[in-house]
């Protein structure tokens, strides 16, 4: 019987992208999301740090279905911005998850930057919390530079203006298998399977 896992977000284009990574590393798992749990509390990002954030939801959201549960915390460190948004990535401008004004936001902090050190990385946690109190947390991040205008219309929060180093898209012009491969929750998420593997089974 295939174990059941939480994935402890709202957020539907996260959910699916996460769903994605997970059954493409053959998880022998049934992935549910928050929508099954409406009782589930809403868990204040309040860490400091990508890891500290994830545990925080995980722990959370094990506790509250007594289910193993996993949670990333994910975000943009703008050199120029001396690692800024970081945590603070989704409420940037202010509300919570207005990926438009925390884009734009940005676009307006380093206006004056030029090209060569508009610089930056996604880098992103990924927490898996059980029930009994085991815990683990995995890193992933990829570095790119910023432009100054939107392009593509896939992804979310940052993608239309983030470009992988080694690469002429961004991310938001790439398909989904594509952005997979080389995100930094791609690789946070990759990290994780072998560990939720070991976890699950022991």
């Amino acid at each position: 019987m295939a174990h059941r896992i939480v994935l402890a977000t709202r957020n539907r284009k996260k959910l699916e992208e996460l769903q994605r990574l997970l059954d493409a590393a053959s998880l022998d798992a049934e992935i549910l999301s928050l929508d099954s749990f409406p009782e589930a509390p809403e868990v204040a990002e309040t860490e400091s740090t990508f890891a500290g954030n994830a545990l925080l939801k995980a722990r959370a959201i094990a506790a509250a279905t007594g289910l193993p549960a996993v949670a990333d915390d994910s975000g943009l460190c703008v050199d120029a911005l001396n690692g800024m948004p970081g945590v603070l990535s989704a409420r940037w401008a202010g509300g919570h998850g207005d990926d438009d004004a925390n884009l734009d936001l940005v676009l307006g902090q380093i206006s004056d930057v030029p090209d060569r050190r508009r610089t930056a990385s996604f880098a992103c946690a990924a927490a898996v919390a059980l029930p009994d109190g085991t815990e683990r947390v995995v890193e992933g991040s990829v570095e790119g530079v910023l432009l100054r205008e939107r392009q593509g219309a896939n992804g979310f929060g940052y993608d239309p203006i983030f470009v992988p180093l080694g690469h002429d898209r961004t991310t938001a012009e790439m398909s989904a298998e594509e952005k997979d491969a080389i995100s930094h929750r791609g690789r946070a998420m990759r990290s994780l399977v072998p560990v939720l593997s070991e976890l699950l089974d022991s």
